[in-house]
């Protein structure tokens, strides 16, 4: 069922829809069914003047760092964003690489260390870093946590959204850098989610293939992979190409399907071929939500976690860039998507959207991406 024909049918099933307060009624397309929208989210503008803002992080003092694809790393406070004094010089912002996803580790209190996902000349690499006290400046401290992963030299499908596990492993979502052969072969770490040791980049125990960093496969361009609080179960928001973007839920060693190679039998980047291919892989793992025609470009994923997001609270908040709005997903216990909806407080009216994560008050943090004053912005539920 993991064809867009087998999703609609899918789809069919799905006939409850939950009935959120509210009056907005976006439309959402795809493989479950719309429902009505929150009327009383309020999307308060934290600072703009920032360009193609990747991605959040927030710090135990309440300040925040933002990454920006040129290679520029801004500090929020207090509504303004000042640039952190960093050496990002390697960093190649072509087509859709540069600096990308961030986290901001666990211990940081301590520590003061957080990673980032950023292009260079010759591979995607994670490094780790440890910001000042006064948070102005940042030097490096592991170059490259973990390197080596494939780059387009367009940066055409980097990647690559770095988030912290239930366990405390790192998740890396990678693209396949639009070229056939990556998603299916297990020696490379393009089109993959990636299950690391955050100190030492070396593959986290437990990892499905002893010595693999692989925890999933079967990509195209990973851009959102969220965890759920409440079981720790992973989601992920995928490219698709003309059609199907997809948001998964992950499971230890599952192949996702995509093969534009179709088993090394065709050159080149054949993007005919399905999002999940069943017919070559019977046993793929097939997508929770798929768009059909046409695609959203989902980006950031976040779990919207608390009593202040009343019957929101449990919902996956994803973000698009071509679609320029935010999706509310209603998932059910097993990870299945129930219904969703999609506020009109962010419907095309921000432009493309970016990251989404949530803030340790239970505020979601968007960014937009638009390329000339973008803005990190605040949506709580009033």
């Amino acid at each position: 069922m993991g064809t867009l024909a087998g999703m609609r049918r899918l789809a069919g099933v799905l006939v409850v829809t939950l009935a959120l307060a509210g009056c907005s009624t976006g439309s959402t397309g795809g493989t479950a069914p719309s429902t009505k929208a929150p009327g009383d989210l309020k999307v308060e503008e934290v600072v703009g003047g920032l360009s193609h803002a990747w991605d959040i992080g927030f710090l135990p003092d309440g300040r925040i760092l933002v990454t920006q694809r040129a290679g520029v790393l801004a500090i929020v406070d207090q509504g303004r964003a000042t640039q952190v004094k960093a050496d990002f010089g390697d960093v190649q912002p072509r087509g859709e690489g540069g600096l990308m996803g961030m986290v901001v580790h666990p211990d940081f209190a301590s520590s003061r260390k957080f990673t980032t996902c950023q292009t260079s000349q010759k591979d995607v690499r994670l490094v780790t870093w440890q910001l000042s006290a006064d948070g102005l400046s940042a030097q490096r401290v592991k170059d490259p946590l973990l390197g080596g992963l494939p780059v387009n030299p367009s940066g055409r499908h980097s990647g690559c959204r770095p988030t912290i596990a239930a366990d405390g492993a790192l998740l890396v979502g990678t693209g396949d850098t639009a070229n056939g052969r990556y998603s299916q072969d297990p020696d490379s770490l393009g089109g993959k989610v990636l299950r690391l040791d955050l100190e030492t980049g070396e593959p986290a125990a437990g990892n499905p293939i002893a010595g693999s960093r692989v925890y999933t496969y079967g990509h195209r361009n990973v851009q959102g992979v969220a965890v759920r609080p409440k079981d720790g179960k992973v989601f992920t928001a995928e490219h698709g190409p003309d059609v199907d973007d997809e948001v998964n839920v992950l499971k230890a060693g599952a192949n996702y399907g995509w093969d534009p190679s179709q088993g090394g039998t065709v050159g080149g980047y054949d993007e005919d071929v399905p999002m999940t291919d069943l017919t070559r892989f019977p046993d793929a793992e097939p997508a929770v939500w798929s768009s059909g025609s046409p695609t959203e470009a989902l980006a950031g994923a976040a779990f919207l976690t608390g009593a202040q997001w009343g019957d929101l609270d449990g919902a996956l908040a994803v973000v698009a860039l071509k679609g320029a709005k935010l999706m509310l997903f209603t998932v059910t216990a097993d990870g299945g998507v129930h219904s969703v909806a999609v506020p009109s407080q962010l419907d095309d009216k921000y432009g493309r959207l970016r990251a989404a994560r949530l803030s340790p008050d239970g505020a979601l943090y968007v960014t937009t991406s638009n390329g000339s004053d973008d803005k990190l912005l605040r949506v709580t539920r009033s």
